[in-house]
């Protein structure tokens, strides 16, 4: 094992840590926004979580509204990673049952996807709501048709399944109603595909 220097060994936890990257503030954002919603991306608050000053923040972004943009473009392009992965499955039936599947998981991206539901008046959030639906639209569009639907009920069909996925987002994490038991929950996801995949 090498030796510190002397340098390294004078630097306290404090210090490193001031040493945050752009990406650290971004995915801090997006925690309390997934915690908070979009009032939660606060540059104090972001700045106690993370154990800083607000100077660390200034050295990588001149506003508020900077940071906001850069998380949400970070989530915007994860999310698409995530949701248009099952391109790579030949299979659109087996590509919709990986989808369901994805979106029946518990994973933050849902929690800061729900948060943003509740800001879509922000100038901020709601162009990106719009980019990542249209987005998630015409990929269940064109899986839909390749299951044989004709374009307006691909369309169709492809809405529905959207409002479904939000919906059910919004029963849950919004509006707290009971959760369902891993049981329950995975006999809803098997109802939900045998409903809406034809």
């Amino acid at each position: 094992m090498r030796a510190m220097t002397q340098a390294q060994a004078t630097v306290t936890p404090l210090e490193s840590r001031s040493r945050l990257s752009a990406t650290d503030w971004e995915l801090a954002a997006l925690e309390a926004i997934a915690e908070q919603g979009v009032s939660g991306a606060a540059v104090e608050p972001l700045a106690r979580r993370l154990g800083v000053t607000k100077g660390s923040f200034y050295w990588h972004f001149p506003t508020r509204e900077a940071l906001l943009k850069a998380a949400l473009e970070r989530w915007e392009g994860a999310d698409e990673g995530d949701f248009l992965a099952g391109e790579t499955i030949a299979d659109p039936r087996e590509r919709l049952r990986a989808l369901f599947r994805l979106t029946g998981r518990d994973l933050p991206s849902h929690a800061v996807y729900s948060a943003l539901l509740r800001a879509l008046d922000h100038p901020i959030v709601q162009p990106v709501m719009s980019r990542v639906s249209q987005k998630r639209i015409d990929f269940l569009t064109a899986t839909y048709t390749q299951l044989g639907l004709d374009p307006v009920a691909a369309s169709f069909r492809a809405r529905l399944t959207y409002a479904a996925y939000a919906g059910f987002l919004q029963l849950s994490l919004q509006l707290g109603l009971p959760r369902l038991s891993h049981a329950e929950f995975d006999e809803y996801v098997e109802h939900a595909m045998s409903t809406l995949i034809p």
